[in-house]
């Protein structure tokens, strides 16, 4: 198993409501790196890098967010790593 890297954007009831707070914890707990940043359209647009298996567990979780989020649709697509170590949001 190698490392995965992924952005993925979400878009619904994702500003506003923690998101990008508990994707950052979650985020944390698998040891992940990346990023979650609000967008002006009002989607969240998130960086994902880390082992293979914890990458997918992140992207099973994204698909619904959580308790206090409404995801209503979300694109994966490949992407390099980030330079830094970490999770950040703006």
């Amino acid at each position: 198993m190698g490392e995965q890297s992924f952005v993925v954007r979400v878009w619904g009831q994702v500003q506003g409501v923690g998101f990008r707070y508990f994707t950052r914890e979650r985020a944390l707990q698998l040891g992940l790196r990346g990023h979650a940043y609000n967008l002006e359209d009002g989607s969240v647009e998130i960086l994902i890098a880390g082992p293979e298996q914890k990458v997918q567990m992140m992207l099973g979780w994204l698909e619904h967010g959580p308790r206090t989020a409404t995801v209503t649709k979300m694109e994966c697509t490949r992407a390099l790593p980030p330079t830094g170590s970490g999770f950040h949001t703006n």
